[in-house]
């Protein structure tokens, strides 16, 4: 909840306190009641980020740098102190045997977009495409158990809203850096890169994580085994 709310309060600060006119606490309180957060918790964050209570004041930091196998990673946080927390990222990046790298050193791979993930069992794929596409969303990928719809991020929740009103259940929706081209990694690069990425995950201050990583479904099985 402490993430959640922090989201809350930073996307308030930088867009306003009305979830209608701001996409982006939108999605943070989606995200927040997901996890069950109270109404009363996200109506405070709220107003910490319009100044209507006092409260800590955040800013919204990305790191990007490389992981093992050479992997391009983006690391999103919101901080009270950028020293700290940037102290303790290059750390985690030089435990896991990667590196910490200047502004846009690997920016420039990914873009923005909006991901929602549907199962596989609540629709078809043909109904799934035509539900998403008539809704604004650039493509709809699908696998042995999901359906992965992405779209510009500024129609994500016309897609997501469209997907819900036609009676398909949503597992995860998201605004998403996703990479142009990706580096496929063997059983042991991708311990060493989920250790690093788990490692980022953890840390107070990080809100999302990305990367470049492709994980064939045989290691993703193999790793599994070994949780």
């Amino acid at each position: 909840w402490s993430k959640h709310a922090r989201a809350i309060t930073m996307t308030a600060k930088m867009g306003g306190g009305n979830p209608n006119d701001n996409p982006r606490l939108r999605l943070a309180i989606d995200k927040a009641k997901a996890d069950n957060m109270p109404k009363d918790t996200i109506e405070k964050a709220i107003k910490k980020g319009t100044g209507e209570l006092e409260g800590e004041t955040y800013e919204d930091v990305l790191y990007e740098g490389y992981g093992p196998a050479g992997i391009a990673v983006m690391c999103r946080a919101m901080t009270d102190n950028r020293n700290r927390t940037s102290g303790e990222i290059r750390k985690i990046f030089e435990r896991s045997g990667g590196s910490l790298g200047s502004p846009n050193c690997v920016a420039f791979q990914f873009t923005s977009k909006g991901v929602i993930v549907v199962p596989r069992e609540s629709v078809s794929e043909d109904r799934m495409m035509e539900i998403a596409l008539d809704a604004g969303a650039d493509d709809v990928s699908s696998s042995e158990h999901i359906h992965e719809i992405t779209c510009r991020p500024e129609v994500f929740h016309d897609v997501k809203q469209r997907i819900e009103q036609a009676g398909v259940a949503v597992q995860s929706a998201d605004i998403a850096m996703l990479a142009g081209s990706t580096i496929s990694l063997d059983l042991t690069a991708a311990r060493k890169v989920k250790r690093l990425i788990d490692a980022l995950e953890e840390q107070d201050d990080v809100d999302a994580v990305y990367s470049n990583s492709d994980i064939p479904d045989e290691v993703v099985a193999a790793l599994s085994k070994e949780a």
